[in-house]
């Protein structure tokens, strides 16, 4: 393991208070920084080499690897603030979103079939 790997994880955990959630295990929460109120808010962010980053992605690129750029992390246990990377799944951005709706109790949008041109 790298030093640079090794700092990384010890500047994320420095602000990582483990809660049960009620998940399958208990979330790592940030307890630092996030995006704010608005749309999208909520997610955690450090800075790091001068950039604001997402720290859940932070966390999952320094124990995983690279997240496909057609990927996005999906948080399995609903927890926006949590950055336990086993709580994270790389899913499309497609599955995210209905994954969310689902969570959120709205009923998936049902896909329109074309209609065959009836002959005249």
């Amino acid at each position: 393991m790298s030093d640079r790997r090794n700092l990384i994880r010890d500047r994320i955990f420095a602000c990582v208070e483990v809660v049960d959630m009620g998940y399958i295990t208990p979330c790592h929460m940030w307890t630092g920084p996030d995006s704010g109120d608005g749309r999208g808010g909520g997610y955690p962010r450090m800075a790091l080499d001068g950039q604001t980053m997402a720290v859940h992605k932070v966390n999952w690129t320094n124990e995983n690897g690279i997240i496909p750029g057609k990927k996005q992390l999906d948080h399995l246990c609903r927890v926006r603030r949590c950055i336990r990377d086993d709580h994270m799944e790389l899913v499309t951005h497609l599955t995210n979103q209905r994954r969310r709706d689902l969570a959120r109790g709205i009923k998936p949008k049902r896909k329109r079939r074309a209609r065959k041109a009836v002959p005249a």
